[in-house]
């Protein structure tokens, strides 16, 4: 099927250009980046809930979930650059985006796809028993990525094809962990255990870690990981702090922080 059309949105903000309209951020490194989004980073932290209200308010108000994880993705994916460039691991291997079901997942599709439009070789491994996401907006990602031959494409529905996969992850140059956002309750089931305990290995073997919006099973209110958790070098969060990553617990687990704009409007954010 052909690709959906992206609905145009605003260029940017009096902050600046966002994420998707701002082709300079690939050129940035981490500092830059962090000073490029330093007014996003000043702002007061919000938890999971009320970025959840926020997210559905800016859709009530017109601005379309694919902007939204457009935004988000392509953050996502000049961090990921700026990280591999900082640590002389740019093109020394693929980069490796490991997706969930939902919508963290598909801010990874849009990231593989950004980071590959970069130059980069890029390794999608979807860690769901389902090959494609029901939401409709990650499936419309996925879609775009499916027929491209620039992207690897990796199907792991069960722990087994997680540990098959994880036989080559020494290779990977950086590893992006887009598997769950917002809505990790209790304990972990497969195979997404299994992909967090992978990403745990090759993390001590010295490949670093970019977390999309919070590391997987790391609470974004409370900061509380479950067990287990990724543990991160770099997160990605969006629009504002989160009071999660600010805890003692979650700032461990999540590394450094980058807070990247995604468009949602200021009468949409009442948290």
């Amino acid at each position: 099927m052909p690709p959906t059309p992206i609905p145009a949105d605003p260029a940017g903000t009096a902050e600046g250009p966002l994420p998707a309209n701002d082709p300079l951020i690939f050129d940035l490194d981490l500092r830059g980046l962090r000073q490029r989004w330093a007014s996003r980073a000043l702002l007061p932290p919000i938890g999971a809930e009320a970025m959840t209200g926020a997210d559905r308010r800016a859709q009530a108000s017109g601005v379309p979930e694919e902007r939204l994880m457009e935004h988000a993705g392509t953050a996502v994916a000049a961090a990921v650059k700026a990280l591999a460039v900082d640590t002389g691991r740019w093109g020394s291997g693929p980069i490796v985006i490991m997706c969930g079901p939902g919508n963290n997942g598909g801010d990874g599709f849009v990231a593989a796809r950004r980071l590959a439009l970069a130059g980069a070789q890029v390794v999608v491994a979807v860690i769901s028993t389902e090959s494609r996401p029901r939401n409709a907006t990650s499936a419309r990602n996925w879609d775009r990525i499916a027929s491209d031959r620039g992207i690897s494409k990796i199907h792991a529905p069960v722990a087994r094809d997680v540990a098959v996969f994880g036989h080559g992850i020494e290779k990977a140059s950086v590893i992006v962990d887009a598997l769950l956002g917002t809505g990790v309750r209790g304990m972990l089931r497969e195979p997404v255990r299994s992909a967090v305990e992978l990403i745990g290995r090759a993390r001590a073997s010295g490949i670093p870690v970019v977390a999309v919006d919070t590391p997987t099973a790391v609470d974004l209110s409370s900061g509380e990981p479950s067990d287990p958790a990724v543990r991160a070098d770099l997160t990605v969060t969006f629009h504002r702090p989160k009071t999660g990553l600010l805890t003692r617990r979650g700032a461990a687990h999540a590394g450094r922080i980058l807070v990247a704009p995604i468009g949602i409007p200021p009468e949409a954010d009442r948290g």
